[in-house]
């Protein structure tokens, strides 16, 4: 049994929803799981966790800039315990984009960190118009029309494979 923290940024709150199945996930494999999100700022002592999963979404091709921060400061932590990062981008709702081989937003995140996980993956996002503000509901159904992708302003559409999500929990389980 291994003590794990999944730490998340999230937009929308998405991302979440991904940690909490990983996070069912492990503790069906009898380990100790603490979710906590970035996006409160948590000081944590890292050193008491045997393993470390950073999952992040994208909001308008980029990750908030407090994910790089943290992992850039933690680097070294990080580096030295078994770790994984995770994705979540609409992007990824295309079979071409959603490795983080294909995503086009993987190498340039990992780019700008200090760390190289053990594992990474990507997971198609959630849209959810109603929620949005009116400035992003405006861009994100631009984007959406230019990328051939669901535009009705009352849409909920979540494109996330949930069994690639399990799957990802179970090898983190193991790592």
């Amino acid at each position: 049994m291994a003590n794990i923290l999944i730490i998340y940024s999230t937009t929308d709150g998405h991302t979440k929803n991904i940690c909490e199945r990983l996070q069912d996930v492990m503790e069906q494999q009898a380990h100790e799981v603490t979710l906590v999100s970035m996006n409160d700022n948590p000081q944590l002592d890292l050193s008491l966790f045997d393993k470390i999963v950073i999952g992040a979404s994208i909001r308008y091709g980029k990750h908030r800039p407090e994910v790089v921060e943290y992992i850039n400061r933690n680097a070294q932590l990080l580096a030295s315990k078994p770790g994984a990062f995770f994705s979540v981008n609409v992007t990824a709702r295309k079979p071409d984009k959603n490795t983080p081989e294909t995503n086009p937003y993987m190498p340039k995140f990992l780019k700008q960190i200090n760390w190289q996980p053990n594992e990474l993956a990507v997971f198609a996002g959630k849209i959810d118009y109603q929620r949005y503000t009116f400035f992003d509901r405006t861009m994100i159904r631009f984007i959406m029309w230019m990328t051939k992708g669901p535009t009705d302003r009352n849409a909920v559409v979540d494109f996330t494979d949930w069994q690639a999500v399990e799957k990802f929990g179970k090898v983190l389980g193991e790592m």
